[in-house]
């Protein structure tokens, strides 16, 4: 594949996982002018390729548009493989059996010569079980997020001190081998996190939050870089 057409493929792939992406995106992402992203997306669109947008605006691909089986470059394979058995290992039982049967669907597309990439990747992730009780509340904290549940936990701090509150569940971000959990305080009315192997009791509530540009996981993690408390954050894709 010649670089132009590769890069062709690519700018629809990008398109293909953002709602909306500029021409300086593309750009970076790319390592091209801005001048080469309007020339290609103006190339592309007379191909056929239903693209909405203007210089200036960003550039969206419609629904319904579908390209022929994904073509991974050899690092990306590996990549793919290397996250999956990490999720497996780390995260609850719900998302490490999605993982595994994510992986089946990637082996199933693969041509030959990437499945053989797959299939020989030396990145292991070994399960010392560690933390067996963290599975369990990484599952319950999961389905709390994309649910918009009010929890109930029991928490002991670093100092043995023991604690009961309900929180409104945020986000989930892993440090080494400790989960925390990103959360909104009732008790404190103020973010908190908190060591998934530390919760000694978690449950939901029955009640419901709702989200708020000033209780939210994005505005955590702005406040927490304001202070120097994070790095920056890779965001969540999509946005």
């Amino acid at each position: 594949m010649s670089r132009r057409a590769d890069r062709l493929f690519q700018i629809v792939q990008i398109l293909r996982g953002r709602r909306i992406s500029t021409a300086a995106l593309l750009a970076e992402r790319l390592e091209v002018s801005e001048r080469t992203i309007y020339r290609d997306i103006r190339d592309l669109s007379l191909s056929g390729v239903p693209i909405e947008g203007e210089a200036g605006c960003g550039y969206r691909l419609l629904p319904g548009y579908d390209l022929p089986p994904l073509m991974f470059t050899a690092n990306e394979v590996e990549a793919l493989v290397a996250a999956i058995r990490l999720l497996q290992t780390w995260s609850g039982e719900t998302l490490a059996q999605a993982a595994g049967t994510a992986e089946e669907k990637l082996l199933g597309v693969l041509t030959p010569q990437r499945r053989a990439v797959a299939e020989r990747c030396r990145i292991l992730s070994p399960d010392f079980n560690k933390y067996p009780q963290v599975k369990t509340w990484f599952d319950v904290f999961h389905r709390a997020i994309g649910q918009l549940q009010v929890l109930r936990i029991i928490y002991e701090d670093h100092k043995g001190k023991v604690s009961s509150r309900n929180i409104h569940p945020l986000g989930l971000t892993f440090w080494g081998e400790v989960w925390l959990l990103v959360a909104w305080c009732e008790t404190r009315e103020d973010y908190r996190s908190f060591r998934l192997d530390r919760c000694l009791s978690v449950a939901p509530t029955g009640l419901h939050f709702s989200e708020r540009p000033d209780r939210s996981l994005a505005d955590f993690i702005q406040l927490q870089q304001k202070e120097g408390c994070l790095p920056e954050i890779k965001k969540p894709i999509g946005k």
